[in-house]
């Protein structure tokens, strides 16, 4: 069967379920990961065939993107911050809205005392996205990170070697911790935020997929996590030392109490691309 053909069947096949671009966005992945082909080639070469195994590599991709499973866990790969994550169902896939946490956490880096290595926590890493970003965006910086899944680390130990990121790793349930083991100048999570309550906004590809326990909290104490990172802050941070957070979308306004509560000064909220609430910094023993 020739290829282009193929791509045909493969729209005709999903288009019930996705959007016309995103089914593009489908073939062409599997394109370059089955056949080391980009789109251009695929034009050059329009007498391309497939053969038996190859065609039953392609059913096999089509069949679970049927079944709405991420492409990022078929290939078991991710772009974020301008590298290659290796991702799996153990792990939530990184999004383009954590992409700007980092590069928040990054322009705000030149605010902290030189006179030392600048320490960074990650709470709750999973695919150790965030924390392999710094590490190889700030190579002068000591990066930690933690994270209550044995199977989460495991994967965030495979991309710090596979990218060549000094992160230290740590097995830690933060609920748990009554205090860290080192101080630190910056420390951010993007911990569990949807509510229960906000189920019926999440697709089928996340809520069946992706871990539930990196996802949701219960609706009748949304902000467990953000409460219990800003008190071990409060310790554990260094005086001018910045706390960072991606949050729950509807929950800017009580994220920006919780971090007044504590005393936490020069507290910014900023939306994200799609102009929801998504971040939050916040300095620690800040007098000014």
């Amino acid at each position: 069967m020739l290829l282009k053909e193929y791509r045909d069947y493969f729209k005709t096949e999903l288009v019930s379920i996705y959007d016309e671009q995103e089914i593009d966005s489908f073939f062409y992945i599997t394109l370059e990961a089955f056949h080391q082909m980009k789109r251009l080639d695929l034009a050059l070469q329009p007498g391309f065939e497939l053969d038996g195994m190859q065609l039953l590599q392609w059913e096999t991709v089509l069949h679970q993107l049927k079944e709405q499973k991420p492409i990022q866990y078929i290939f078991e790969e991710t772009e974020f911050f301008g590298l290659s994550f290796y991702v799996n169902e153990n792990v939530l896939i990184p999004r383009p809205e954590t992409e700007e946490l980092v590069e928040w956490i990054l322009n705000s880096v030149s605010g902290l005392p030189r006179d030392r290595k600048i320490r960074i926590l990650d709470i709750g890493t999973g695919s150790g996205c965030i924390a392999v970003s710094l590490a190889k965006n700030l190579p002068e910086a000591e990066v930690y990170a933690i994270d209550v899944s044995e199977k989460a680390l495991e994967v965030a130990r495979r991309n710090a070697r596979q990218l060549d990121a000094p992160v230290t790793f740590w097995h830690k349930d933060i609920l748990e911790t009554t205090i860290l083991p080192e101080m630190f100048d910056i420390i951010v999570s993007n911990p569990p935020y949807v509510r229960n309550l906000e189920k019926q906004e999440i697709s089928k590809n996340v809520l069946e997929f992706e871990p539930h326990l990196a996802l949701f909290v219960e609706d009748h104490d949304p902000l467990l996590f953000y409460r219990k990172i800003t008190e071990l802050a409060t310790k554990n941070l260094n005086r001018n030392g910045f706390l960072f957070f991606e949050i729950n979308q509807y929950l800017g306004p009580e994220m920006q109490n919780l971090l007044e509560t504590h005393t936490f000064a020069q507290i910014e909220l900023r939306k994200d691309i799609y102009e929801n609430d998504r971040m939050t910094k916040a300095v620690w023993g800040s007098y000014s």
